[in-house]
């Protein structure tokens, strides 16, 4: 049997949320979960309720960081000079900075 599902309060979570994304909001929630090394669930409730996400710095966060800035790489070499950067890599983009600034701030 599992262990119970608990806050930090250890109150018992024993009510299920859910709700649909497109695929590209699931990628995009996946990417940001990934970067704050936190498990989607934490993730997922501390947005919803306006908590701050502190991303703790280990190497599964790395790892994200990295395959990120990489697919950015991917994207940025495809762009033609002059050609438009299209929002949902400019989102990527900021999100990257935001994770890398709050690493610098630490």
């Amino acid at each position: 049997m599992s262990a119970r599902n608990v806050d930090k309060h250890n109150r018992f979570r024993c009510i299920t949320v859910g709700f649909r994304v497109s695929p590209e909001e699931h990628e995009h929630i996946n990417k940001a979960v990934a970067m704050s090394g936190l498990s989607k669930q934490e993730y997922c409730y501390r947005r919803c309720l306006g908590r701050d996400i502190v991303v703790q710095g280990n190497p599964r966060v790395y790892k994200a960081l990295k395959d990120q800035l990489a697919e950015v790489l991917v994207e940025l070499k495809r762009i033609e000079a002059g050609a438009s950067i299209d929002d949902e890599l400019l989102e990527n983009i900021n999100l990257i900075t935001r994770t890398l600034d709050g690493f610098n701030k630490a």
